[in-house]
């Protein structure tokens, strides 16, 4: 399974006011493991940065004057994303900008629905954890992860921020070192005990019939309340 982490900055926050996309990061996962490849572009938005977005990310009209246009590398950018989950924290914005910049290519490929399928991780963190704070910086302290060096906004940082979010808060361990070595500089992490192949074969319980049936009308249940079911990916 292929993901792309993805987030943007942008001009401001409606592109009902002609807002456009100054910034996009993203980050490959293959098979919930990070791959190392990335897409990282700053986009020349042919408009001034608003004042309130400037104090989120800092990127300024000077920086962005000589930078290439959407147009640009739209082909390289629908390249890295063309097939892939898209991971997003309040997809809503992020999609809503990229199909904006998508229509106004001539010819437009379409929307991001016609060739990516989208997680938004918001969503998903609002259902696991109702009632709480569920921005970016909320989630790395409820699971312990570090970004004290996210001073500002940024696209690619915070995609690499929200990778790591979105595998802890799926159940997912990041990285397992063999026989607890570690390279030197890292903190500890899961360690492989690797068990006797001579140990006396467990037992293999299989399920009932009827737990199968209440199994099944479980999965309904939840489908049925709009919960995204991850089970299903593996029938």
């Amino acid at each position: 399974m292929r993901q792309v982490v993805l987030d943007t900055e942008t001009t401001g926050l409606e592109t009902a006011q002609g807002h456009r996309i100054i910034e996009i990061g993203c980050v490959e996962m293959i098979n919930r493991e990070l791959t190392g490849r990335h897409y990282h572009q700053y986009i020349n938005p042919q408009r001034e940065v608003d004042a309130g977005a400037l104090e989120v990310h800092n990127i300024s009209n000077e920086f962005l004057a000589d930078k290439p246009l959407f147009s640009q590398v739209a082909g390289e950018f629908l390249e890295f994303i063309r097939g892939a989950e898209l991971v997003i924290h309040n997809a809503a914005f992020d999609i809503g900008f990229m199909d904006y910049e998508f229509a106004m290519l001539n010819p437009s490929p379409g929307k991001t629905s016609d060739f990516c399928t989208v997680l938004d991780t918001l969503l998903y963190a609002r259902k696991k954890h109702p009632g709480q704070k569920n921005n970016l910086d909320a989630l790395c302290k409820r699971y312990g992860i570090d970004n004290s060096h996210r001073e500002l906004h940024g696209a690619l940082l915070d995609a690499e921020i929200l990778a790591v979010v979105y595998l802890a808060m799926t159940g997912g361990q990041t990285a397992l070192m063999l026989d607890g070595q570690q390279e030197e500089g890292q903190d500890d992490v899961g360690t492989v005990i690797r068990l006797d192949a001579n140990r006396p074969r467990l037992p293999v319980i299989k399920a009932s019939d009827a737990e199968l049936t209440r199994h099944a009308d479980k999965l309904a249940a939840l489908e049925k309340g709009g919960a995204e079911v991850l089970w299903r990916r593996f029938e």
